[in-house]
């Protein structure tokens, strides 16, 4: 996660966009174009050498020339086409952010605004592209002076040879001369443009050495097919933080927990824990040990399949509601419809005329933010695991709905470990334990009431600025 979370979305665009097309179009006709053009101009210098072998001593100079040209030009082109390449990736941000958000620059009056700042960025880019076309004619001009260099070369030679030589061979040799200055001025911007173009090739590379996650799946530490039995989890002087060389969001947290219950917590460093224990962040130090089984030993796949999370922002995708509450398709309609049932779901399922067949628009947007939640909530009925995470299920939903989902939870995972991230901290009064973090430091744990009773706890001052105390 830590690629997207460093990595503008228009970055990714441009390189899986234009880079991609350089990469699939461009190049190939351009390396065709290379070595047709590389051919004629060695076969021109090879008939005018032949015709008038004096010319031989015009090649050394003129090719140290040419060198010199081409050693001066392509790094420049080469950079100035990677700036370009940068400074285009803005754009791509600039207006996909601008259509997302299209409906709330019309509510503030702020089109003007977004106008001008994507003409800016236009122009910042062609800038670059200006000075690019500018190097080009720049190599052009001298391209020019090597072909009349040549020219001069094959008439003067030939002139100087006259006796010695047939008039047909000079005129062949001239004849090449004059082609050669066009010959050679395509070949040089071939060469150019393909060692300038290759960047998309080096762009490209970059993304496919892109550190991955850990493996997916391994052999040898793969759990039983009942882990976890019991759903203990321990974390053991856990510390993590997001990525190399950002302070530790986590610090030494240690607690071990028996299952069979809640552990509801708030406070900072809660969404920190949840990503840890699903591995989307890795341990600077400690470790997660679930049911006995460090968790950082097993494939991520082996870990994650054994986790349920509801997540505050609940995720549908296009396609049936079935597709949705069972995306493997391992489970029997009756198993759905029992479900939906507990989540109470089944009566609206049940009106709607396709029923499990009924089509989700993407992101579920033709059905409520309840539905939606209520939704994941038989997903996570479907995929029922020893241990569920709430990462602030309810915080989106209205009170009525945040009523079913708590209930339903209460009765259906009553012998799994429960993890809730605590938006609303009467969901988390029936808990357990409740944990309070400060600074990714835990401050408090214990169980709710114990916590209440000391009017000097972190727990018992939040409790009354939200109104569950006096």
């Amino acid at each position: 996660m830590v690629f997207f979370e460093t990595t503008p979305t228009g970055r990714i665009l441009n390189r899986f966009s234009r880079d991609v097309e350089t990469i699939d179009n461009t190049l190939p006709s351009l390396f065709r174009s290379w070595v047709n053009t590389t051919f004629t101009v060695i076969s021109t210098i090879v008939v005018i050498s032949y015709s008038t072998p004096i010319f031989l001593v015009m090649i050394v100079p003129l090719a140290l020339l040419y060198y010199f040209i081409q050693r001066f030009y392509i790094p420049t082109s080469r950079q100035l086409k990677r700036i370009e390449s940068t400074t285009r990736s803005p754009i791509y941000v600039h207006f996909s952010e601008t259509v997302t958000g299209a409906s709330t620059i019309r509510a503030y009056n702020v089109q003007r605004r977004f106008i001008t700042t994507s003409m800016q960025q236009v122009d910042h880019n062609l800038v670059f592209y200006f000075s690019s076309i500018a190097s080009n004619r720049w190599l052009g001009i001298r391209l020019e002076l090597i072909g009349a260099f040549i020219v001069l070369s094959a008439a003067l030679f030939a002139v100087l040879s006259r006796g010695s030589v047939n008039s047909g061979v000079v005129g062949l040799s001239i004849t090449y001369a004059l082609q050669i200055t066009q010959s050679l001025n395509w070949m040089v911007r071939m060469t150019s443009d393909l060692e300038t173009n290759i960047v998309s090739v080096e762009r490209a590379k970059e993304y496919s050495e892109t550190p991955t996650e850990a493996p997916w799946d391994i052999e040898e530490t793969r759990p039983t097919a009942s882990w976890p039995n019991e759903g203990h989890v321990a974390f053991e002087d856990y510390a993590t933080r997001y990525r190399p060389g950002l302070d530790l969001v986590l610090r030494g947290v240690s607690f071990k927990h028996q299952g069979r219950r809640e552990v509801g917590r708030t406070g900072a460093g809660k969404s920190s824990m949840t990503l840890s224990l699903f591995r989307i962040v890795e341990a600077a130090h400690g470790s997660i040990v679930i049911d006995g089984i460090p968790i950082h030993v097993l494939g991520l796949h082996q870990l994650r399949t054994k986790l349920t999370i509801l997540p505050q922002d609940p995720v549908l995708f296009s396609g049936s509601l079935r597709m949705n509450l069972d995306p493997f398709d391992r489970h029997l309609d009756i198993e759905l419809w029992e479900a939906l049932e507990h989540a109470h779901l089944k009566a609206f399922v049940e009106s709607l005329p396709a029923r499990l067949d009924h089509e989700c628009g993407e992101g579920g947007q033709n059905l409520s933010v309840g539905q939606r939640q209520l939704v994941c909530l038989a997903r996570a009925l479907l995929h029922k695991t020893k241990i569920l995470v709430l990462d602030e299920a309810t915080a989106a939903v209205d009170l009525e709905t945040d009523e079913l989902i708590q209930n339903t939870i209460r009765t259906e995972f009553a012998t799994c470990t429960v993890i809730t991230i605590a938006h609303r901290l009467n969901t988390i009064m029936d808990s357990d334990r409740v944990m309070v973090l400060d600074a990714g430091n835990v401050v408090e744990f214990a169980e709710p009431q114990k916590l209440l009773k000391d009017k000097n706890t972190v727990f018992y001052s939040m409790a009354k600025s939200a109104g569950l105390v006096s």
